[in-house]
């Protein structure tokens, strides 16, 4: 096949999926080409060594790269935010006509919904189908930022968003979501269910995946013999890390467990207050670790700790933690709702306690301190049995490529990752 992938993201820039998707169809043989434009997330931006012009076009392999001009931004403002979006989708949508003139189907990344334009002027000007893969729902995504105006402009700009995003589900042959609760989510918004598929996401496998455990790892943590529950990632408002601490101090007289926080955020100060005003004596904060360091540090812990607020919009996320724990054949403490703790308790691979409930947390803390150690071992071979089935980086592509030949008409692999989904 030729396949078109529009994404505004695009590596040098942290955009894992579309990156890979690439590399991985050119492997199997596929021409593929990618629109996108010049690389400034996160930081808003232009990377170093980057120049904007209307014309850069890079080739390795079976891949070529363009990339079109944008306006820059990644920061609190809604008007540059939306400069940021809706330049990209002018620029992309202009250069599409030739540089995507002749793919046999467009694989549409989304955020932000504004690069399928492109793909909607391939549509109407030569019938190309469109595969749309959706990682945030619009506008729940937006309304629940800081980027949303209060009142009356608020709710308009929710319902015109929402209006959109109908138009484009209708529009999109298929559509790839990334939980099975958001597919629900689709379907109730007048999604055609025949078209919605889950394709769960996967991690950077170079980065995540299953090393022994060393001295030095084991000393960053404070290894003390006891069991080890790490949380590694974000501390924040959504993580809600400061009910894992309560639940740590509160077992720490009757448990032989420590729970380790690596990484920073929002709300590392107020989480280490806390842990100082409970005496927590089991309670350490590595700070900020580089991702090189992290796959040695999951091995020295015992348990990965997946931790998300009980809030509605969050039970169809399946935080990206919880592929990187499963990635390196670590068990997980999960302290969430919805698909993510369904999915640990169906494959078997961790504890799974009720969000925001730091007493049903300290039982499931209390639970593994005092697992056998075989059992223990057994979660984590589990663990890496069902990212390898589930959500690898081999599986996603299985996916994604079996979505874009059925709409493209061509030869449909068969892949059995929904199937074992529903098992």
């Amino acid at each position: 096949m030729k396949v078109g992938i529009v994404s505004q993201f695009f590596p040098p820039e942290p955009a894992l999926i579309a990156g890979s998707l690439a590399e991985g169809l050119a492997a199997r043989g596929h021409e593929v080409r990618v629109l996108t434009g010049y690389p400034n997330y996160p930081h808003g931006t232009l990377y170093p060594g980057f120049r904007q012009r209307w014309h850069d076009v890079t080739t390795n392999g079976s891949v070529t790269v363009r990339r079109v001009p944008l306006y820059p931004s990644h920061d609190a403002s809604v008007a540059r935010r939306a400069a940021n979006y809706l330049s990209f989708a002018a620029t992309s949508t202009a250069a599409a006509v030739r540089f995507l003139r002749d793919v046999d189907v467009v694989y549409v990344y989304h955020p932000p919904v504004t690069a399928f334009a492109a793909a909607t002027l391939l549509r109407l000007l030569r019938r190309v189908p469109v595969v749309l893969h959706v990682q945030d729902l619009w506008p729940d995504a937006i309304s629940e930022s800081s980027l949303a105006p209060g009142g009356a402009a608020g709710a308009g700009l929710h319902r015109l968003v929402a209006a959109a995003m109908r138009r484009v589900y209708a529009a999109a042959s298929a559509i790839v979501v990334i939980s099975p609760s958001m597919r629900e989510m689709l379907i109730e918004r007048g999604a055609d269910p025949a078209k919605v598929r889950v394709v769960l996401n996967w991690t950077d496998e170079t980065l995540f995946r299953p090393v022994p455990a060393t001295d030095e790892a084991r000393r960053a943590l404070g290894y003390r013999g006891r069991r080890v529950v790490m949380h590694a990632g974000n501390i924040g408002p959504f993580q809600n890390v400061a009910v894992a601490v309560r639940a740590a101090a509160a077992i720490e007289q009757v448990a032989p467990l420590d729970l380790v926080l690596v990484g920073g955020g929002l709300e590392e100060e107020s989480t280490r207050q806390l842990a100082a005003q409970l005496g927590a004596g089991n309670v350490r904060f590595l700070g900020r670790r580089e991702p090189t360091e992290m796959a040695p540090l999951y091995a020295a812990a015992d348990f990965q700790l997946v931790s998300l607020r009980d809030l509605p919009g969050l039970r169809g996320t399946i935080p990206s933690k919880l592929q990187a724990a499963l990635a390196c054949g670590s068990p997980v403490v999960a302290a969430v709702g919805g698909d993510c703790a369904r999915l640990v308790e169906r494959h078997r691979v961790g504890v799974a306690v009720p969000p925001d409930d730091w007493a049903a947390l300290a039982d499931g803390f209390a639970r593994v301190a005092h697992m056998p150690a075989e059992e223990v071992a057994a979660m984590g071979q589990r663990a890496r049995e069902s990212y390898e089935t589930l959500m690898s980086c081999r599986a996603g592509i299985d996916a994604l490529e079996a979505t874009l030949a059925e709409v493209a008409g061509a030869p449909v692999p068969r892949v059995p990752v929904e199937e074992a989904l529903a098992r």
